[in-house]
């Protein structure tokens, strides 16, 4: 008897369809085709095991499955549970019942359990797209799946109550359901790190809410203590709340690699990922022999923070400049080619010199002439370019560490951030690859962010005194764009254009030529 049983493979962050196709004839034998790999292959002891432990006698028959489409590879062990039940149709150990409604997915132990799998919610996407009445799943990524809406999601704890399902015997096993939008609602705007918490860095805090108003990246440059981590890890925070699409999104993406903790059903917070600086170029971008996504898509959405900056070896870095620009990874090796998103914002941090302490105000910097360029020379010109915000910090004074106020809440800043980004959204409504300033273009700034005629003097004599590079030019534009959005102002005016060029310090001829007790810049 031929039976077809459906599951699913994921590519990239999508699933697609694969059909399991069960032959039972007469003879004995056990054979999997379909480009099968070894995880795959092994799935014959854990199935027989399991279907013993329920009192199925193993089939003396000859057993051939087809997983279609025979070219595309098949990993992982999440097709135990639908060969499991394709095996007992084909040999007539159970009625077919509604196997054609359902797409089945679970990894099965040798005493018939059904164990949790990666990628369940794009799978369920996919179920809904292609019309399954519903699906059937580990226990555990029940609500994973739930978060899809019309789909009859059957979490199931062992064999017995999968097969309950596909034999229209669901009396004692119900459907579960989650109500996405009001559990979306309800939890969003919840964090564990507050700006209020911070002590003094008024300038540094003023510059993550216009990084995080305009979509910026932003590199703090201090000596080892000034907070630079503690900062970093609250940027969440005042980011604009999550869309339910982009919560989505960005749910798949660590549904696929695994992220999501047991039980979890839609990510409500935007992604804060940081990664050691001996991460490797394959763990930050994604790939891999059984292709995963990276860091850098883990951090879709969110924050990417890269602490010790200069320390990242050279080629990891480089590798970030394609997505910083184009918001997705290309991932091309022999077997196979994969884009995966990575809209991230890039928030970094390092040490002004090897040693620490240049422009220190208290201590003296250690380091040889020149030290403090060639640091920074670690990080290539082309990667600084993709970086519209470089913020210089200094230790926490003691009367800002002993007052016991606290400073201006998240939910405060993140009420501003919000109010901007809606600004672009309006303004950018009609471009289709542009959603916030620090995506504008030539042509958008020409268009969006021309300074007034005194915003423009003050930006000519700036670039002239500090000889800045010409591309500081379009960085300082851009960012003085987002301050302007901030005061809720149409044009751009000399004091957006001010602020703006305090924040490009590293772009000054003069900054890292020598050693220094003070702040040469105010």
């Amino acid at each position: 008897m031929l039976v077809k049983v459906f599951g699913a493979a994921v590519r990239g962050i999508d699933a697609i369809p694969v059909t399991i196709e069960a032959r039972a004839d007469v003879g004995i034998g056990f054979t999997v085709v379909g480009l099968p790999d070894a995880s795959v292959k092994e799935s014959q002891e854990r199935v027989l095991s399991s279907l013993k432990q329920h009192g199925y006698d193993i089939p003396r028959r000859k057993i051939v499955i087809n997983m279609a489409p025979a070219d595309v590879k098949k990993e992982g062990a999440a097709y135990d549970l639908p060969l499991a039940v394709a095996i007992l149709a084909a040999s007539e150990r159970i009625e077919a019942g509604s196997l054609d409604k359902y797409l089945v997915m679970g990894e099965l132990s040798l005493d018939g359990s059904v164990c949790p799998v990666k990628g369940i919610l794009p799978m369920a996407v996919m179920a809904r797209t292609m019309g399954y009445r519903g699906m059937i799943v580990p226990e555990v990524n029940a609500t994973e799946a739930a978060v899809v809406n019309r789909l009859q999601v059957y979490g199931v704890k062992n064999l017995a109550e999968a097969i309950a399902v596909v034999t229209d015997a669901t009396d004692a096993i119900a459907p579960t359901e989650v109500d996405t939008r009001a559990e979306f609602e309800a939890s969003c705007g919840v964090f564990e790190c507050d700006f209020a918490d911070v002590k003094g860095q008024e300038n540094v805090k003023r510059a993550f809410e216009v990084a995080c108003a305009g979509g910026h990246n932003i590199l703090m440059v201090g000596p080892p203590g000034s907070g630079k981590s503690m900062m970093a890890k609250r940027v969440p925070s005042i980011l604009p709340p999550f869309t339910l699409g982009e919560a989505l999104e960005t749910t798949k993406i660590h549904s696929v690699a695994g992220r999501l903790r047991r039980g979890a059903r839609l990510m409500t917070e935007r992604p804060f990922r940081s990664p050691h600086h001996t991460i490797s170029p394959v763990a930050l971008v994604g790939g891999g022999s059984n292709p995963m996504p990276g860091e850098i898509s883990l951090a879709h959405n969110g924050v990417l923070f890269l602490d010790e900056f200069p320390e990242f070896n050279r080629s990891v870095l480089e590798v970030m400049r394609q997505p910083l620009e184009d918001r997705y990874i290309s991932i091309s090796r022999a077997k196979y080619s994969i884009d995966y998103p990575a809209s991230f914002m890039l928030v970094a941090s390092m040490n002004p010199c090897p040693c620490g302490y240049y422009n220190h105000p208290t201590r003296e910097c250690t380091c040889d002439a020149g030290a403090v360029r060639k640091y920074l020379g670690r990080i290539s010109g082309p990667l600084l370019d993709r970086i519209d915000i470089q913020v210089e910090i200094q230790p926490v004074d003691f009367d800002d560490m002993a007052t016991a106020c606290t400073g201006e809440s998240s939910a405060n800043i993140r009420e501003r951030v919000a109010a901007a980004r809606l600004i672009q959204t309006a303004r950018f409504s009609k471009h289709e690859n542009v959603h916030c300033n620090a995506q504008m273009g030539t042509k958008h700034i020409n268009e969006y962010a021309r300074p007034d005629k005194a915003g423009f003097d003050l930006l000519r004599n700036a670039m002239m005194k500090f000889d800045m590079s010409a591309r500081a030019y379009d960085r300082i534009l851009r960012v003085a764009r987002t301050i302007a959005d901030l005061d809720m102002s149409e044009t751009v005016g000399a004091e957006h254009v001010s602020e703006a060029i305090s924040y490009r310090n590293l772009d000054r001829s003069s900054w890292g030529g020598g050693r220094s007790r003070t702040m040469p810049f105010s």
